[in-house]
């Protein structure tokens, strides 16, 4: 049996990474709930496949790496980075086609072996950053 933390990885690697969103909900509970949700978020599965989506549009050759994995009980906290080239809209802000590497953490809470509440925080200065939408 997978415990947490595999559960979270395969996540990453599976519907991140390949590019597999509708299978997204082989790993998040359909009324998952995200405590930190991006602008315009819809709720549940299909409001983080939408951002999923929107993310890969934006970034089409985006990858994430695991840095740091911690668990405790029914909680995961994942220290990642991802990078990609902006070739699509991003929260209003269009192509610029530079690239970015922007880290972040996750908070995973699992209920019977589905990511039932999730909170992301990620560098979005930083990102806005290499984009040129802010300067230094």
């Amino acid at each position: 049996m997978r415990n947490n933390a595999e559960i979270v990885r395969e996540f990453i690697d599976e519907v991140l990474n390949k590019n597999r969103i509708d299978a997204a909900g082989d790993y998040f509970c359909e009324d998952m709930v995200e405590l930190a949700p991006f602008p315009g978020q819809g709720p549940g599965l299909a409001g983080l496949q939408d951002v999923l989506r929107q993310l890969r549009v934006a970034f089409p050759d985006i990858h994430w790496t695991v840095e740091e994995q911690l668990a405790d009980g029914d909680r995961v906290l994942t220290r990642f980075v991802w990078k990609g080239t902006h070739r699509g809209i991003f929260l209003g802000v269009p192509a610029t086609d530079r690239p970015a590497s922007v880290w972040g953490m996750v908070i995973d809470r699992l209920h019977e072996g589905k990511i039932k509440e999730t909170r992301i925080i990620m560098d979005m200065l930083g990102l806005m950053m290499q984009l040129g939408v802010v300067g230094p």
